[in-house]
């Protein structure tokens, strides 16, 4: 899993999205479009922004839901805490251990 994750957050188009999502959860591909277009003069088609969100869809950073017609995307961020649980930084707040 770690590797489909990794992969998609070396793209920074992806990680554009992610910041948008984390900003405005929820969004429509129209909705996501139109801010990396407006905010972020990316100049990518619909379908791109579409393949990219099944990138992040598939690494589980991307929640979707239907509502009638309309496809809602959420930001999950499950994954990256499991990053940060793998590899957890050192306790330095004790006294420190000299090794022999």
């Amino acid at each position: 899993m770690a590797d489909v994750l990794f992969k998609a957050l070396a793209d920074p188009t992806r990680r554009t999205i992610l910041d948008e999502l984390t900003e405005k959860s929820g969004q429509t591909l129209f909705e996501i479009c139109s801010r990396l277009s407006t905010r972020h003069r990316l100049g990518i088609s619909r379908q791109a922004v579409s393949q990219h969100l099944a990138v992040l869809e598939a690494a589980g950073l991307v929640e979707t839901r239907r509502e009638g017609r309309c496809k809602f995307h959420d930001l999950n961020t499950a994954p990256l805490r499991q990053i940060a649980e793998r590899w957890p930084t050192p306790d330095t707040s004790g006294p420190e251990k000299s090794t022999p």
